[in-house]
């Protein structure tokens, strides 16, 4: 309810927060921004940051826009509370569910002098200087794929750019279940190439349009024609934040220096922290929040 208790203790949190420098915040509904994370901690070495993993209600792909919606504000909102000044959706479902809504609604009275980014607009922007024959694939989750939000984007930035979608439903599931480099994965990372390059031979370049795709990354170059750019995410929106950053140092001032990294999850801390440390590269200590709502 929007006067409830919980909500008035989220809106104080924010308040007191406001204006004081805190880290920066990445959130995913599962483990796939992690992928991100690590780009972003690569080129900002001195950063701080917070990762938000809502993994106990993961995944978020096959959700409602409205779902989508109400569970990345409350992210959002969480994060903020925590101190969190400037906040990247590191996820392409609430990216292209959710994003555009929290900008435009939420944030001039949540929170206005804050900012959320996402995924979609600078991955649009880098693809359509990479691509030759201007034809371009999208693998992605069904929920990124049904919200035509790429589509979007390349027709305001690269309007002579061709976008041809296929949805993976498969793809998610082997990566969080740890059947990203087995061969079980074979079948569909072949079969979901195949279905997208039907589309057009014309194809240039595949966009990883969920940041859970990295890990099947060898699996994709395998699978893909040898001629194809692939291209994950992570440096991508490493490169627009930190592009972001220079040219809005106001921003730039509002974000911690340690080189720490704080990791929270809605579930179980330890199954989070072993799978975590796969995509880092490196052990992770996590903490659970029980509910996003009220912080605890």
């Amino acid at each position: 309810m929007p006067n409830s208790k919980s909500d008035n203790i989220i809106a104080a949190q924010i308040a007191a927060t406001a204006g004081h420098p805190g880290p920066i915040g990445v959130f995913d509904s599962g483990y796939g921004g992690l992928s991100v994370l690590r780009s972003l901690r690569k080129a900002l070495p001195d950063a701080d940051f917070m990762y938000l993993g809502d993994n106990a209600r993961a995944p978020y792909g096959n959700r409602s826009f409205d779902l989508v919606y109400h569970f990345t504000l409350e992210a959002v909102k969480y994060l903020f509370a925590r101190g969190c000044q400037l906040i990247i959706l590191a996820c392409n479902t609430a990216s292209a569910k959710a994003l555009r809504s929290i900008q435009q609604l939420d944030l001039p009275t949540l929170a206005p002098e804050r900012r959320v980014l996402g995924v979609i607009r600078p991955t649009a922007e880098a693809v359509g200087e990479i691509t030759h024959s201007e034809s371009v694939g999208l693998v992605a989750t069904p929920g990124t794929a049904a919200s035509k939000s790429y589509d979007i984007e390349l027709a305001k930035l690269h309007p002579s750019v061709k976008l041809y979608t296929h949805a993976c439903p498969m793809w998610v599931p082997l990566v969080e279940n740890l059947e990203y480099d087995k061969p079980g994965a074979d079948y569909f990372v072949k079969y979901d190439l195949d279905a997208l390059m039907s589309q057009s031979p014309a194809i240039d370049t595949i966009i990883l349009g969920c940041t859970h795709y990295p890990l099947l990354l060898d699996k994709i170059r395998q699978f893909a024609p040898p001629s194809v750019n692939v291209v994950p995410q992570g440096e991508i929106v490493a490169k627009s934040l930190t592009d972001y950053l220079h040219r809005h140092p106001e921003i730039q001032e509002l974000i911690t220096q340690g080189g720490n990294t704080e990791y929270i999850t809605t579930e179980e801390a330890d199954k989070f922290s072993n799978l975590a440390q796969i995509f880092m590269g490196a052990p992770v200590e996590a903490k659970r929040v029980h509910d996003l709502s009220t912080g605890n």
